[in-house]
Protein backbone atom coordinates (compact mmCIF):
# COMPACT_ATOMS: atom_id res chain seq x y z
CA UNK A 1 0.00 0.00 0.00
CA UNK A 2 1.60 3.33 -1.06
CA UNK A 3 2.15 6.61 1.80
CA UNK A 4 -0.43 9.05 1.22
CA UNK A 5 1.23 12.42 2.20
CA UNK A 6 -0.66 15.89 2.98
CA UNK A 7 1.15 19.27 3.84
CA UNK A 8 0.00 21.49 6.77
CA UNK A 9 1.03 24.76 5.42
CA UNK A 10 1.91 26.83 8.61
CA UNK A 11 4.87 28.80 6.99
CA UNK A 12 8.25 27.68 8.33
CA UNK A 13 6.29 25.72 10.60
CA UNK A 14 5.09 23.47 7.76
CA UNK A 15 4.76 19.70 8.68
CA UNK A 16 3.50 16.38 6.79
CA UNK A 17 1.49 14.34 7.46
CA UNK A 18 2.07 10.66 5.96
CA UNK A 19 -0.99 7.92 5.76
CA UNK A 20 0.32 3.75 5.29
CA UNK A 21 0.79 1.04 7.00
CA UNK A 22 3.86 -0.85 7.97
CA UNK A 23 5.67 2.24 9.30
CA UNK A 24 5.76 0.94 12.61
CA UNK A 25 7.19 -2.53 11.60
CA UNK A 26 9.08 -2.04 8.48
CA UNK A 27 12.30 -0.02 9.04
CA UNK A 28 12.13 0.36 4.93
CA UNK A 29 8.63 1.55 5.83
CA UNK A 30 9.25 3.79 8.76
CA UNK A 31 12.61 4.98 7.75
CA UNK A 32 11.25 6.70 4.93
CA UNK A 33 7.99 8.45 6.84
CA UNK A 34 10.65 9.69 9.70
CA UNK A 35 13.56 10.88 8.20
CA UNK A 36 14.95 14.67 8.71
CA UNK A 37 12.36 14.54 11.30
CA UNK A 38 14.60 13.94 14.79
CA UNK A 39 16.95 16.88 15.19
CA UNK A 40 18.86 16.00 18.19
CA UNK A 41 20.10 13.30 20.38
CA UNK A 42 17.29 12.56 23.04
CA UNK A 43 13.95 11.31 21.88
CA UNK A 44 11.25 10.41 24.68
CA UNK A 45 8.42 7.86 23.92
CA UNK A 46 5.47 8.84 25.43
CA UNK A 47 2.82 5.97 25.35
CA UNK A 48 0.18 4.16 27.61
CA UNK A 49 -0.66 0.80 29.02
CA UNK A 50 -2.67 -0.20 25.99
CA UNK A 51 -0.36 0.65 23.32
CA UNK A 52 3.31 0.75 24.10
CA UNK A 53 3.16 -3.35 24.74
CA UNK A 54 1.96 -3.63 21.11
CA UNK A 55 3.71 -0.95 19.07
CA UNK A 56 6.73 1.05 21.27
CA UNK A 57 9.30 -1.71 20.68
CA UNK A 58 8.54 -0.74 16.85
CA UNK A 59 9.03 2.42 17.28
CA UNK A 60 12.68 2.15 19.04
CA UNK A 61 13.70 -0.09 16.53
CA UNK A 62 12.55 2.63 14.02
CA UNK A 63 14.56 5.16 16.04
CA UNK A 64 17.58 2.97 16.58
CA UNK A 65 17.83 2.13 12.52
CA UNK A 66 17.48 5.76 11.53
CA UNK A 67 20.01 7.24 13.89
CA UNK A 68 22.04 4.56 16.14
CA UNK A 69 23.41 7.37 17.98
CA UNK A 70 20.73 8.40 19.06
CA UNK A 71 19.12 8.43 23.15
CA UNK A 72 15.68 7.05 23.44
CA UNK A 73 13.71 6.25 26.42
CA UNK A 74 10.16 5.24 26.97
CA UNK A 75 7.52 6.63 29.16
CA UNK A 76 4.07 4.38 29.82
CA UNK A 77 1.40 6.38 31.25
CA UNK A 78 -2.14 4.57 32.12
CA UNK A 79 -4.67 4.87 29.65
CA UNK A 80 -7.81 6.61 29.33
CA UNK A 81 -9.67 10.32 29.48
CA UNK A 82 -9.45 9.77 33.45
CA UNK A 83 -5.94 10.00 33.56
CA UNK A 84 -5.35 13.35 31.21
CA UNK A 85 -4.04 15.65 34.03
CA UNK A 86 -1.07 18.12 34.73
CA UNK A 87 0.22 14.74 37.22
CA UNK A 88 0.97 12.77 33.89
CA UNK A 89 2.08 15.50 32.60
CA UNK A 90 4.74 16.11 35.18
CA UNK A 91 5.57 12.21 34.83
CA UNK A 92 6.67 13.53 31.12
CA UNK A 93 8.79 16.46 32.62
CA UNK A 94 11.10 13.75 35.44
CA UNK A 95 11.38 11.61 32.58
CA UNK A 96 13.05 14.48 30.04
CA UNK A 97 14.71 15.62 33.16
CA UNK A 98 16.09 11.59 33.68
CA UNK A 99 16.76 11.64 29.60
CA UNK A 100 18.75 15.06 29.90
CA UNK A 101 16.81 16.16 27.34
CA UNK A 102 17.72 19.40 25.84
CA UNK A 103 16.31 22.21 23.43
CA UNK A 104 16.51 20.23 20.05
CA UNK A 105 15.29 16.82 21.57
CA UNK A 106 11.91 15.28 20.61
CA UNK A 107 8.71 13.96 22.18
CA UNK A 108 6.96 11.46 20.02
CA UNK A 109 3.46 10.87 21.25
CA UNK A 110 2.51 6.93 20.63
CA UNK A 111 -1.19 6.32 21.36
CA UNK A 112 -4.89 7.96 20.72
CA UNK A 113 -5.89 11.44 21.12
CA UNK A 114 -5.35 11.73 25.33
CA UNK A 115 -1.55 9.78 24.77
CA UNK A 116 -1.25 13.11 21.98
CA UNK A 117 -2.80 15.59 23.83
CA UNK A 118 -0.38 15.02 27.08
CA UNK A 119 2.10 14.40 25.47
CA UNK A 120 2.11 17.56 22.81
CA UNK A 121 0.98 19.63 26.19
CA UNK A 122 4.83 18.49 27.99
CA UNK A 123 6.36 19.24 24.78
CA UNK A 124 5.06 22.73 24.36
CA UNK A 125 6.23 23.68 28.03
CA UNK A 126 9.26 21.59 28.23
CA UNK A 127 12.32 24.13 27.70
CA UNK A 128 9.33 26.70 25.94
CA UNK A 129 9.02 24.51 23.57
CA UNK A 130 10.41 21.49 22.14
CA UNK A 131 9.74 19.23 18.98
CA UNK A 132 7.22 16.47 19.06
CA UNK A 133 5.49 14.01 16.28
CA UNK A 134 2.30 12.36 16.57
CA UNK A 135 2.19 8.72 16.29
CA UNK A 136 -1.76 8.28 16.25
CA UNK A 137 -2.94 4.88 16.97
CA UNK A 138 -6.76 5.37 16.76
CA UNK A 139 -8.61 6.25 14.16
CA UNK A 140 -10.15 9.56 16.17
CA UNK A 141 -6.61 10.36 16.39
CA UNK A 142 -5.87 10.44 13.01
CA UNK A 143 -8.15 12.50 11.32
CA UNK A 144 -8.41 15.23 13.51
CA UNK A 145 -6.57 15.35 16.83
CA UNK A 146 -3.11 14.60 15.91
CA UNK A 147 -3.54 17.17 13.27
CA UNK A 148 -3.59 21.32 14.55
CA UNK A 149 -1.63 21.66 17.11
CA UNK A 150 -3.82 21.89 19.82
CA UNK A 151 -2.95 20.11 23.00
CA UNK A 152 -3.73 20.03 26.50
CA UNK A 153 -5.08 18.25 29.39
CA UNK A 154 -8.94 18.13 31.71
CA UNK A 155 -8.92 20.22 35.08
CA UNK A 156 -11.98 19.11 37.34
CA UNK A 157 -14.13 21.75 36.22
CA UNK A 158 -13.81 21.00 32.37
CA UNK A 159 -12.63 19.08 29.65
CA UNK A 160 -8.88 20.66 28.35
CA UNK A 161 -9.28 23.69 30.13
CA UNK A 162 -5.22 23.80 30.43
CA UNK A 163 -3.56 23.37 27.11
CA UNK A 164 -1.21 25.10 24.52
CA UNK A 165 -0.97 25.21 20.48
CA UNK A 166 2.21 23.46 19.34
CA UNK A 167 2.35 22.25 16.13
CA UNK A 168 3.86 18.61 15.54
CA UNK A 169 7.11 18.34 13.26
CA UNK A 170 5.02 15.42 11.81
CA UNK A 171 2.06 12.96 12.09
CA UNK A 172 2.31 9.93 11.14
CA UNK A 173 -0.34 7.60 10.98
CA UNK A 174 0.20 3.50 10.49
CA UNK A 175 -3.20 2.01 9.67
CA UNK A 176 -1.89 -1.58 10.65
CA UNK A 177 -2.69 -0.07 14.42
CA UNK A 178 -6.31 0.29 13.98
CA UNK A 179 -6.30 -3.81 13.53
CA UNK A 180 -5.69 -4.09 17.24
CA UNK A 181 -8.43 -1.10 18.21
CA UNK A 182 -11.34 -1.75 19.78
CA UNK A 183 -14.53 -1.90 18.16
CA UNK A 184 -16.27 0.77 20.49
CA UNK A 185 -12.99 2.89 20.15
CA UNK A 186 -12.94 2.95 16.12
CA UNK A 187 -16.86 3.71 16.07
CA UNK A 188 -16.36 6.75 18.50
CA UNK A 189 -13.84 7.63 15.63
CA UNK A 190 -16.12 7.85 13.13
CA UNK A 191 -18.12 10.90 14.96
CA UNK A 192 -15.37 13.45 14.32
CA UNK A 193 -15.22 11.75 10.66
CA UNK A 194 -19.15 12.19 10.40
CA UNK A 195 -18.19 16.05 11.87
CA UNK A 196 -15.94 17.28 9.31
CA UNK A 197 -18.80 16.41 6.70
CA UNK A 198 -21.74 18.03 8.45
CA UNK A 199 -19.55 21.10 8.63
CA UNK A 200 -18.40 21.41 5.39
CA UNK A 201 -18.73 18.69 3.04
CA UNK A 202 -21.78 16.86 2.11
CA UNK A 203 -21.02 15.18 -0.69
CA UNK A 204 -18.57 13.27 1.87
CA UNK A 205 -21.92 13.03 4.01
CA UNK A 206 -23.29 11.05 1.28
CA UNK A 207 -20.18 8.64 0.78
CA UNK A 208 -20.10 7.72 4.53
CA UNK A 209 -24.29 6.93 4.05
CA UNK A 210 -22.79 4.69 1.23
CA UNK A 211 -19.92 2.89 2.90
CA UNK A 212 -20.77 2.52 6.56
CA UNK A 213 -20.16 -1.33 5.90
CA UNK A 214 -16.98 -1.07 4.86
CA UNK A 215 -15.62 1.22 7.00
CA UNK A 216 -16.48 -0.61 9.84
CA UNK A 217 -15.40 -3.86 8.35
CA UNK A 218 -11.83 -1.88 8.68
CA UNK A 219 -11.28 -1.97 4.67
CA UNK A 220 -8.37 -0.45 4.03
CA UNK A 221 -8.96 1.80 1.15
CA UNK A 222 -11.88 3.17 2.39
CA UNK A 223 -9.94 4.04 5.55
CA UNK A 224 -7.38 5.81 3.36
CA UNK A 225 -9.43 7.86 1.85
CA UNK A 226 -11.64 8.96 4.95
CA UNK A 227 -8.83 9.52 7.01
CA UNK A 228 -7.04 12.05 4.03
CA UNK A 229 -10.33 13.52 3.60
CA UNK A 230 -10.59 14.58 7.10
CA UNK A 231 -7.12 15.11 7.27
CA UNK A 232 -7.08 17.51 4.01
CA UNK A 233 -10.26 19.27 5.17
CA UNK A 234 -8.56 20.36 8.51
CA UNK A 235 -5.11 21.06 7.36
CA UNK A 236 -6.90 23.75 5.00
CA UNK A 237 -8.37 25.12 8.46
CA UNK A 238 -5.66 25.18 10.60
CA UNK A 239 -3.82 26.84 7.89
CA UNK A 240 -6.32 29.57 7.54
CA UNK A 241 -6.98 29.80 11.30
CA UNK A 242 -4.40 28.19 13.78
CA UNK A 243 -5.42 29.72 16.94
CA UNK A 244 -8.89 29.84 16.38
CA UNK A 245 -10.15 33.21 15.78
CA UNK A 246 -12.22 32.56 13.65
CA UNK A 247 -13.34 29.94 11.29
CA UNK A 248 -11.77 26.64 12.69
CA UNK A 249 -14.16 27.27 15.87
CA UNK A 250 -16.40 25.13 13.75
CA UNK A 251 -14.54 22.51 13.63
CA UNK A 252 -16.30 22.12 17.27
CA UNK A 253 -19.15 21.02 15.74
CA UNK A 254 -20.77 19.16 18.94
CA UNK A 255 -18.46 19.53 21.23
CA UNK A 256 -19.50 22.03 23.23
CA UNK A 257 -23.11 19.97 23.87
CA UNK A 258 -20.48 16.97 23.93
CA UNK A 259 -17.55 18.20 26.34
CA UNK A 260 -20.54 19.34 28.40
CA UNK A 261 -21.71 15.83 28.70
CA UNK A 262 -18.08 14.25 28.74
CA UNK A 263 -17.29 16.24 31.86
CA UNK A 264 -21.02 16.06 33.59
CA UNK A 265 -21.28 12.16 33.12
CA UNK A 266 -17.57 11.69 34.58
CA UNK A 267 -13.99 10.92 32.47
CA UNK A 268 -14.54 8.03 31.28
CA UNK A 269 -17.92 6.73 30.98
CA UNK A 270 -18.65 8.24 27.73
CA UNK A 271 -15.72 8.06 25.04
CA UNK A 272 -15.02 12.07 23.55
CA UNK A 273 -16.52 10.63 20.07
CA UNK A 274 -19.55 8.98 21.67
CA UNK A 275 -20.39 12.08 23.54
CA UNK A 276 -19.78 14.27 20.15
CA UNK A 277 -22.25 12.32 18.64
CA UNK A 278 -24.93 13.05 21.11
CA UNK A 279 -23.69 16.80 20.94
CA UNK A 280 -23.79 17.34 17.43
CA UNK A 281 -27.13 15.72 17.46
CA UNK A 282 -28.10 18.48 20.39
CA UNK A 283 -26.80 21.17 18.22
CA UNK A 284 -28.50 20.05 14.74
CA UNK A 285 -32.25 20.02 16.90
CA UNK A 286 -31.18 23.12 18.04
CA UNK A 287 -30.66 25.02 14.87
CA UNK A 288 -34.17 23.37 14.02
CA UNK A 289 -35.58 24.64 17.13
CA UNK A 290 -34.21 28.24 16.04
CA UNK A 291 -35.70 28.34 12.32
CA UNK A 292 -32.57 27.72 10.95
CA UNK A 293 -32.19 23.99 9.44
CA UNK A 294 -34.61 21.17 8.48
CA UNK A 295 -35.52 18.49 10.60
CA UNK A 296 -35.25 15.90 7.50
CA UNK A 297 -31.17 16.97 7.86
CA UNK A 298 -31.40 16.06 11.67
CA UNK A 299 -32.77 13.09 10.76
CA UNK A 300 -30.22 11.87 8.19
CA UNK A 301 -27.54 13.19 10.67
CA UNK A 302 -29.32 10.70 13.38
CA UNK A 303 -29.42 8.10 10.98
CA UNK A 304 -25.80 7.94 10.16
CA UNK A 305 -24.37 8.24 13.56
CA UNK A 306 -26.98 5.24 14.29
CA UNK A 307 -25.28 3.26 11.13
CA UNK A 308 -21.64 3.83 12.67
CA UNK A 309 -22.82 2.16 16.02
CA UNK A 310 -22.57 5.97 18.11
CA UNK A 311 -25.15 6.75 20.90
CA UNK A 312 -27.92 9.74 19.84
CA UNK A 313 -29.68 10.26 23.09
CA UNK A 314 -28.70 12.31 26.22
CA UNK A 315 -28.02 9.65 29.01
CA UNK A 316 -31.20 10.51 31.57
CA UNK A 317 -29.35 11.00 34.54
CA UNK A 318 -28.00 14.16 32.99
CA UNK A 319 -29.42 17.39 34.12
CA UNK A 320 -30.35 20.35 32.01
CA UNK A 321 -29.22 22.98 34.35
CA UNK A 322 -26.20 20.83 35.22
CA UNK A 323 -25.08 20.74 31.54
CA UNK A 324 -25.65 24.18 30.84
CA UNK A 325 -23.32 25.01 33.31
CA UNK A 326 -20.57 23.40 32.27
CA UNK A 327 -21.33 24.63 28.69
CA UNK A 328 -20.96 28.02 30.24
CA UNK A 329 -17.03 27.14 31.16
CA UNK A 330 -16.40 25.68 27.55
CA UNK A 331 -13.10 27.42 26.07
CA UNK A 332 -15.71 28.55 22.98
CA UNK A 333 -17.94 30.63 25.96
CA UNK A 334 -17.11 34.59 25.39
CA UNK A 335 -17.69 36.69 28.37
CA UNK A 336 -21.07 36.55 29.45
CA UNK A 337 -22.59 35.06 25.94
CA UNK A 338 -23.05 31.57 24.98
CA UNK A 339 -21.51 30.99 21.96
CA UNK A 340 -22.12 27.74 19.64
CA UNK A 341 -21.84 25.91 16.27
CA UNK A 342 -24.83 25.17 15.17
CA UNK A 343 -25.95 24.27 11.09
CA UNK A 344 -27.92 25.33 8.25
CA UNK A 345 -27.84 21.55 7.15
CA UNK A 346 -25.65 19.26 6.21
CA UNK A 347 -22.38 21.00 5.32
CA UNK A 348 -23.57 23.86 6.26
CA UNK A 349 -22.21 24.91 9.66
CA UNK A 350 -21.68 28.31 11.34
CA UNK A 351 -21.21 30.37 14.63
CA UNK A 352 -23.87 31.81 16.26
CA UNK A 353 -23.06 34.08 19.25
CA UNK A 354 -25.54 34.93 22.07
CA UNK A 355 -27.97 31.94 22.12
CA UNK A 356 -30.74 32.21 24.49
CA UNK A 357 -30.50 29.83 27.27
CA UNK A 358 -34.41 28.96 26.95
CA UNK A 359 -33.87 26.79 23.70
CA UNK A 360 -30.67 25.43 24.87
CA UNK A 361 -32.98 23.69 28.26
CA UNK A 362 -35.85 22.70 25.94
CA UNK A 363 -33.36 20.56 23.53
CA UNK A 364 -31.14 19.30 26.80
Amino acid sequence: MKTTGIDVGLGARRYPIRIGEAFLSSAEHGSDAIQGMIRGGHVLIVSDENVAPLYAAGVQNLLVSSNPQVLTRLLVLPAGEAHKNLDAVSKIFDALAQLGATRDACVIALGGGVVGDIAGFAAACWMRGIDFIQMPTTLLAMMDSSVGGKTGVDHAAGKNLIGAFHQPRAVIADLATLATLPNRELRAGFAEVIKTACIGDPEFFSWLESNAPALLARDPQALTHTIATCCRFKAGVVERDERETGERALLNFGHTFGHAIETESGYGTLLHGEAVAIGMLLAARLSVRLGMASDADTQRLRGLLQAFGLPTDLPSQLKPDALLARMRLDKKHRANALRLILWRGIGRAEIVENTDTAPIKAVL
